[in-house]
């Protein structure tokens, strides 16, 4: 078997968080035991590019156990968790290729490696495979049935690739799934965030500002847990309903240009590029703290950040400071990378069983009716995000009520009014 990862005596401490997380991940594991006795993924493919987590480690277990050949590769330098790449290689037989902090020539060597296994399914976390499938592997095309994406910057780039007619194979967005993006991308980005800032800066919140660039799920979920932190969020938007609705839940919402004159702690979770850029950094406080929590790290004007400097140095694990030419000191964290993988665990696994959930049964989705699928952008249909939620409340002890066949018959009808 092939793979690289980092060091293969780390495993059995991988291992250990593995199992750890399974237990919070039930949900799945009721997935892959029914996986285990159909057998719906039987020598079927898969190329996944993903977080190399403890919680990815039981989604490609799942997809093994439904009998898929399952490669492995990380869907960004900084989010690997070492010990599971090695556990998964040692104690699971899957090829794993995902080294925390390999350079860019790495990544993209290891997302050709699992693509050089000629996959019928994709799944990604950014559209990584997508993207080098499109530009220098065009012959793999022909032999894929279809794929999912985990994230928003990703279903952003295959929507438009879908609109600019060069979309070369049907793609479900799992991201879109009530179970996903209500859940993961709420109240997952936004303790996971909260905890990769705290764990790499040790600062205190409270009495904080803290400006939060973009009020989508993630960004609102973001701006929740700060303020439950005890600081002052500012929220940044360039769209007029969502900045609305900031202000509806009780936030400032100002230019990033007059935020940045005020901010202690700046997050990035927009999915664009450039969203802090030069003229901010030339307004920012003294000790000014820089982070992203969007997939890519385009979110941060580095390049501007590293020309206006007159010196950087490391000052502590994942914080690099920038003096300014009038010795105001901004410090980027993770590279601008993000910051709840880079310098965290990302999600806990509780919230990703829902996301990986979705993964799985759109992966057996995938493979039942992607030959019927045209080569678009498809949502989770809908029974499978129903399933899962009521798989995760019955998991949680919760109960709900069912509708009478009275309440059935009123909804159905449209004779019935005052």
């Amino acid at each position: 078997m092939d793979y690289d990862v980092k060091d293969l005596s780390l495993a059995p401490k991988g291992k250990l968080r593995i199992e750890y997380a399974d237990q919070q991940m039930p949900v799945l594991r009721l997935i892959r035991k029914r996986f285990e006795k159909d057998k719906p993924l039987e020598g079927v493919t898969v190329a996944a590019c993903l977080h190399v987590t403890t919680e990815t480690a039981n989604l490609v277990r799942t997809l093994k156990a439904g009998g898929a050949n399952v490669y492995l590769c990380a869907s960004n330098p900084l989010s690997t968790q070492d010990d599971v790449a090695a556990s998964l290689v040692q104690d699971f037989g899957i090829p794993t290729f995902a080294i925390k902090g390999e350079d860019n020539e790495t990544y993209y060597r290891h997302i050709n490696a699992v693509l050089d296994a000629k996959p019928a399914v994709t799944m990604d976390d950014g559209a990584d495979t997508v993207g080098v499938i499109h530009s220098t592997r065009r012959e793999l095309i022909e032999g894929i049935i279809g794929g999912t994406e985990e994230t928003t910057t990703g279903v952003i780039r295959l929507r438009s690739m879908e609109k600019d007619g060069v979309l070369g194979y049907p793609i479900i967005a799992v991201n879109d799934a009530n179970t996903k993006h209500l859940f993961d991308n709420r109240y997952g980005t936004g303790q996971s965030t909260i905890d990769g800032i705290l764990r790499a800066t040790n600062v205190l919140y409270a009495g904080k500002v803290f400006v939060v660039g973009g009020y989508g799920f993630c960004g609102k979920g973001v701006a929740m847990r700060a303020s439950g932190m005890g600081a002052r969020v500012i929220v940044c938007e360039v769209d007029p309903l969502r900045a609305l609705e900031a202000v509806m839940d009780g936030y400032e919402v100002m230019p990033m240009l007059d935020a940045a004159k005020v901010g202690d702690i700046f997050c990035t979770v927009s999915g664009n590029i450039n969203v802090i850029r030069r003229e901010h950094f030339e307004q920012m406080k003294d000790g000014a703290i820089v982070a992203n929590a969007g997939h890519f790290n385009v979110e941060i004007e580095i390049p501007a950040l590293e020309a206006l400097a007159v010196s950087r140095r490391q000052v502590r694990d994942f914080v690099e400071e920038f003096t300014m030419p009038d010795g105001r000191r901004i410090y980027l964290l993770g590279e601008g990378r993000l910051i709840n993988l880079a310098a965290a665990e990302g999600h806990p696994a509780c919230v990703m069983d829902m996301s990986f959930a979705n993964q799985a049964l759109c992966c057996e989705y995938i493979v039942r009716n992607g030959r019927n699928l045209e080569k678009m952008v498809y949502a989770v249909p809908e029974e499978i995000d129903q399933q899962i939620a009521a798989l995760k409340l019955e998991s949680m002890g919760v109960r709900i009520d069912t509708l009478t066949p009275e309440q059935e018959r009123y909804l159905a009808s449209w004779q019935e009014g005052t």
